[in-house]
């Protein structure tokens, strides 16, 4: 009959049990520490996801005060060369009236140029016309009539967008008292351009500073959210390394559970065998009728 396992081997797995069960319950609080890490950095990504929401919205609004200002800014640049061509053809007749025209070979600006070239066609086309010349005299006019368009034609393009203002040249006086309320009024019409884009300032300004703000907020919640997302790989790739400890020591025990569960079926299967009476085993039955037979002789 095999001997019964005293205290120190009835739970020879004691030391395995309580080393698996540290290792489960660090596991389980890692678990928890990770899942943390995964709520917030789902949290930071909603945060950031909504702050690009409305950077991108923003943005809209920025663009449309972008074209706003490059109108303005189109606006006044009009108004300036208005007044700057206006300002010019003015100087060309104070020139004249002064006799201080420029030389030939002098650079004027194409608007002066041009309006000196159309008065000068025009005269002569006049002269063509209404005066009786030689026949030399006439090729020559027919000439510089000629060259003279052909200028004015390359000049068009460049002055086409600023309409020159038309005065009577035979009254240079008045012409030039006309130039000058025009050019008055083109640069009062750009400085009040001016103003108005001004005033437009602060708001665009706020707006860009705006755009800032969400997009150092985005930036700042997308860093939270790459953070927590890193923390809580890291602690993932250790639960899975103490993982690999756990399943060992789960089926270590598992091992001695089956080796004792054998041991114990062998042993009970012998106290059995040990226990058997004569009805019960005809080994026993036989032994006991052996031992009275000998008794009686």
């Amino acid at each position: 009959m095999r001997g019964r396992l005293n205290d120190g081997e009835e739970r020879p797995d004691a030391d395995l049990r309580e080393r698996l069960h540290a290792m489960e319950t660090k596991v389980r609080k890692m678990r928890e520490t990770r899942n943390n890490f995964n709520a917030q950095a789902k949290v930071s990504a909603e945060k950031r996801n909504s702050v690009q929401s409305q950077y991108k919205e923003h943005r809209g609004k920025i663009e449309l005060l972008i074209a706003e200002v490059r109108a303005m800014r189109a606006e006044i640049k009009s108004f300036k060369e208005k007044r700057n061509t206006i300002q010019s053809q003015m100087r060309d007749l104070i020139s004249q009236i002064k006799g201080k025209r420029k030389d030939h070979n002098t650079k004027r600006s194409a608007t002066a140029e041009y309006a000196d070239l159309k008065q000068q066609v025009d005269t002569l086309e006049k002269k063509f016309e209404t005066t009786s010349v030689g026949i030399n005299k006439e090729k020559e006019m027919v000439k510089k009539i000629k060259e003279f368009s052909k200028r004015i034609e390359e000049l068009e393009p460049e002055v086409t967008k600023f309409k020159m203002v038309e005065v009577d040249m035979s009254d240079i006086d008045a012409a030039i008292k006309t130039l000058k309320s025009e050019a008055d009024a083109a640069h009062n019409e750009m400085i009040q351009a001016v103003e108005r884009l001004n005033e437009k300032t602060p708001e665009v300004d706020e707006a860009f500073a705006h755009r800032d703000f969400l997009k150092s907020e985005g930036d700042r919640f997308h860093t939270e959210f790459v953070e927590l997302k890193e923390k809580a790989n890291d602690v993932h790739a250790k639960i899975e390394e103490l993982m690999v400890d756990v399943n060992k020591a789960r089926d270590e025990l598992k091992s001695v559970r089956e080796e004792r569960k054998s041991w114990l079926t062998d042993h009970n299967a012998a106290v059995a065998k040990e226990m058997q009476t004569g009805a019960q085993s005809e080994s026993v039955a036989d032994n006991l009728a052996q031992s009275l037979l000998s008794k009686e002789v």
